[in-house]
């Protein structure tokens, strides 16, 4: 967290989603507010060997732009990535007639867990099958994460500077909340800024082995956890100083107002219990936004399913908002998506924007028999806010990285 930034104010003013639930992020926020739940059996490879064979995936739109050989060539993870941050540019009006970027030289900020991997899983496939190499060589050239940053840039016409953050599952709300640093400190006017991750059977059996993923439906919060869902997603957004924004008449969505970042050095997969770090990356995120703990509304929580991130997330609500936390709406969205590792904090903060600017809650799907401290809390299939000032979401990862965004209504008087 940058500590004193230089007064720059930091606005959305577009964002862009592929996700389980729908191609767009149209889609996927009425299926969310209506609690669809997008878990099915995984095809996309074989998990006869694993305890669980259920998640969430999302079909891919097609990219008439791209030819057929090239289409052939793209890894599913720059596919999701191209088409999120396409949205997000065409909403922000950064595109030009034929989908190019009207911003010719576009900072990047991108976070991913496997890049490109399904890629370098079909080459190894394919050679202990003993199929000839030939033919075949651009499935080990391009699934480095490197690649998805060069596709997005080729695809959507820009260049620029380009920073890829792998940091457990905070990546995506860290690499938002990087984007918005370098705006507060006047380094960049406009960024791209989001996170993608498709689903690789890498992925899938090293999270099957450690025996975090559940064998029916995910459900956090909730007595009756078993377990994580993996699924796979991207999002986006164009981050921009105000004065860019207005400069330009681009309409500004909200603003991204605070950011904070904490690490518990507690354990390498397991959360500090009393949830410490996220204390600090939430009161870190707001003493940036200025804003005291009752003006946040709704908060799109990590809540994996797990036993030990849900306890320890419970436990950091019920200390940080202390007394205002039944008037808190609260909900984890990895129960309708899965949990999409390198692109949840992108895809999640976007959930949040959604939130702030219809006034509708997520529900946290899935319950059976709430945890206690959570309960009133925990948002219903329905729910309205219509006064929502503020939301934030949340991240915690392994290694004990947590994060912190706050999105606010945008007040030009201020």
């Amino acid at each position: 967290m940058i500590t004193n930034p230089p007064n720059h104010r930091v606005v959305v003013t577009g964002l862009g989603a592929v996700t389980p639930l729908g191609p767009d992020a149209g889609a996927t926020w009425r299926a969310l507010i209506a609690g669809r739940d997008a878990a099915a059996p995984v095809t996309l490879f074989d998990t006869s060997g694993c305890r669980a064979r259920m998640g969430a995936t999302a079909e891919l739109p097609p990219l008439p732009q791209i030819g057929a050989k090239k289409l052939s060539r793209l890894s599913r993870a720059s596919r999701l990535a191209i088409l999120a941050a396409q949205e997000a540019l065409c909403q922000s009006g950064l595109l030009d007639s034929v989908g190019r970027s009207l911003q010719k030289t576009l900072p990047l900020s991108v976070s991913t867990s496997a890049g490109g991997m399904a890629l370098g899983e079909d080459f190894v496939r394919r050679c202990l099958e003993g199929r000839k190499r030939a033919g075949q060589l651009f499935r080990a050239a391009r699934y480095q994460p490197q690649q998805q940053v060069l596709d997005l840039q080729e695809f959507l016409g820009f260049s620029g500077p380009a920073t890829i953050i792998a940091n457990a599952c905070a990546s995506g709300a860290n690499s938002v909340g990087q984007a918005a640093d370098w705006i507060r400190l006047g380094w960049n006017d406009c960024v791209l800024a989001g996170g993608y991750e498709a689903l690789t059977e890498l992925l899938y059996v090293g999270f099957d082995c450690i025996q975090a993923m559940t064998q029916e439906r995910c459900r956090p919060f909730d007595r009756k956890r078993s377990g994580l869902m993996m699924g796979e997603a991207s999002a986006f957004f164009v981050l921009e100083s105000e004065a860019h924004a207005r400069g330009r008449g681009a309409k500004i969505l909200c603003e991204l107002s605070g950011y904070g970042h904490g690490t518990d050095l507690h354990h390498l997969t397991q959360p500090e219990p009393a949830g410490e770090a996220l204390i600090r990356a939430m009161t870190g995120a707001l003493s940036q936004a200025r804003l005291p703990r009752n003006r946040i509304g709704y908060v799109n929580a990590h809540g994996t399913g797990t036993v030990l991130n849900d306890t320890a997330e419970g436990a950091a609500y019920q200390n940080f908002f202390q007394e205002d936390l039944s008037s808190v709406r609260i909900s984890s969205t990895k129960a309708a998506i899965g949990h999409t590792l390198g692109a949840a904090g992108s895809v999640e903060a976007m959930f949040g924007v959604q939130s702030l600017m219809t006034g509708e809650i997520p529900p946290q799907i899935n319950l059976l028999e709430p945890e206690p401290r959570l309960e009133k809390s925990l948002a219903r299939v329905g729910e309205r806010l219509s006064d929502l000032e503020a939301v934030m979401s949340v991240n915690l990862g392994f290694g004990g990285s947590n994060a912190a965004l706050v999105f606010s209504r945008y007040d030009s008087q201020m």
